[in-house]
């Protein structure tokens, strides 16, 4: 049913942490320095790449992806879940609510397929080096892109808005933020339909790219071993233990909270696991492939190098 048809609701409540109201101001405190570190580490990493020439490559074209999904995502969550965290009336209205749902579904699914491109962009790296720039041209590259994001589009928002059906009372929302699995708590009626689609949603960009991911790193611990030199080994395992470990996060929490049957439905537990997928995650990925990436690390100490011989030409002038 379109939304234009849904009930005439205005506002929902959204408890968020307010069973545990001694610990939601530590908590505001604790995710608004998540959610700064979250911008700042993101925005960093797409600064980076565009004005050094070392990191524009395919692997770090797919990395900027990743950090503006990160930071939409979050974006779309986080406020009004710190504002609601010291309000005394935590609500959120009905549109907002929607918008929550249609972006973290749209932004989920396209974080599943760009990590599996990621995946696919190592394994062609490790496994066919001499071919690697003409296989992962620029070309290919931004055709990869907009189709992680046209695929995840399609897959996620359109059956999303013609399956949605209306809210019935109480209009009371256990969780963070709206998302899917928690909706189907409120919807009218049967929602075996909706179900179903979510099943067969995460069936394609959430199991699809993660076997996809898997036997990329499957041929590439194969082309690993086969290495003669111990540098190229442990250069291949910094690289890709990196992407192993977001996708290990991701995949592990997404799978267990879309994959899975209304009835398992546990809203202290769910709220924890959407954390490190909404929030948690997406402030990590920076981190994880900055802190253990030498070529980040280079590329940041130039930046600043040159940035500090601009200040101090600056001065002399």
């Amino acid at each position: 049913m379109s939304q234009k048809n849904f009930s005439t609701v205005t506002e929902l409540v959204l408890l968020g942490f307010s069973n545990h109201p001694q610990a939601e101001v530590p908590l505001f405190f604790l995710f608004s320095l998540v959610y700064m570190v979250n911008i700042f580490g993101n925005t960093a990493v797409i600064v980076l790449v565009i004005i050094d020439s070392c990191l524009q490559t395919p692997m770090y074209f797919f990395l900027c992806h990743l950090a503006f999904l990160n930071i939409f995502y979050t974006t779309a969550v986080v406020p009004k879940m710190l504002f609601n965290l010291l309000a005394f009336k935590k609500v959120i209205s009905y549109e907002l609510c929607l918008a929550q749902t249609y972006i973290s579904l749209f932004m989920g699914a396209s974080e599943c397929i760009i990590l599996a491109i990621m995946a696919l962009d190592r394994y062609v790296a490790i496994c066919y080096p001499l071919r690697y720039l003409v296989i992962m041209n620029w070309s290919t590259c931004v055709q990869l892109a907009v189709g992680a994001w046209t695929i995840s589009f399609f897959a996620s928002v359109i059956p999303l808005y013609f399956t949605i059906a209306p809210f019935c009372g109480p209009y009371i929302i256990d969780h963070i933020f709206c998302e899917v699995p928690v909706l189907l708590h409120l919807l009218c009626g049967d929602t075996s339909l909706q179900e179903t689609l979510m099943a067969i949603g995460a069936f394609g960009t959430l199991l699809l790219p993660f076997l996809l991911i898997l036997l990329s790193y499957l041929h590439i611990l194969v082309a690993v071993r086969t290495m003669h030199s111990a540098e190229g080994r442990k250069k291949a395992f910094s690289t890709c233990s990196s992407h192993l470990t977001v996708v290990t996060i991701y995949y592990g929490t997404g799978m267990f909270m879309y994959m899975r049957p209304k009835s398992l439905y546990s809203a202290e537990g769910d709220k924890l696991i959407s954390l490190f997928y909404a929030v948690i995650n997406p402030t990590l990925n920076p981190l994880i492939y900055s802190l253990r990436n030498k070529e980040v690390k280079r590329a940041l100490k130039r930046v600043l190098e040159r940035w500090t011989v601009s200040q101090r030409q600056k001065i002399a002038s």
